[in-house]
């Protein structure tokens, strides 16, 4: 939903993305292009899987091992205020 981004861009300055798999291809690259596109200014961060072959187990602990679990989403939001 490019207008639903492009809104909350524009409201809070600010957006960052979360998906349990790459980053590369996802809903990060989606948000980038339509930021991208727009011209509209505004702080960006995207966590999720690296561009690896990631391992398996837990997802909990999987989410922590690759920067994308709940201390690391605050860390993130918090480094953006």
């Amino acid at each position: 939903d490019k207008e639903a981004v492009l809104r909350a861009a524009r409201a809070t300055k600010r957006i960052v993305t979360v998906e349990d798999h790459s980053v590369y291809n996802g809903l990060g690259s989606a948000v980038a292009e339509v930021l991208a596109e727009s011209g509209v200014r505004t702080g960006f961060r995207r966590l999720g899987i690296p561009d690896i072959f990631p391992a398996y187990g837990d997802p909990l602990k999987l989410r922590d091992k690759y920067g994308f679990g709940a201390k690391a989403i605050i860390a993130a939001v918090k480094s953006m205020l």
